[in-house]
């Protein structure tokens, strides 16, 4: 009996509509170069959108400051420097640092 459930929700599951991808918007620290080259290959290759996401990458530049675009509700999730996210961070931005795993 046990098998017979696990199998009718699995097919359920399956069976259930597709949902929509959650728009996600990424601010870079500075403009497109080779340091945010795996941001641009993972949205090229359908990375993002195999986990249910349509991301945006918006480019920075010298008069961009990411923790204030964050802030002004232009991004959700922005790269920066830990100092500048720091003093943002202390300035009453909520910030959250989420560090990237590294693989060996």
């Amino acid at each position: 009996m046990k098998k017979f459930l696990l199998a009718a929700t699995a097919l359920a599951g399956l069976a259930a509509p597709a949902w929509a991808q959650d728009a996600v918007t990424l601010q870079l620290k500075w403009v497109t170069q080779a340091q945010f080259a795996g941001y641009y290959v993972a949205l090229e290759q359908g990375f993002y959108e195999a986990e249910g996401l349509d991301v945006t990458i918006l480019p920075g530049g010298p008069d961009i400051a990411p923790a204030q675009v964050l802030a002004g509700g232009g991004a959700d999730v922005i790269v920066d420097w830990m100092p500048s996210a720091l003093a943002a961070r202390e300035a009453g931005v909520p910030l959250v640092n989420i560090p990237l795993p590294v693989r060996a």
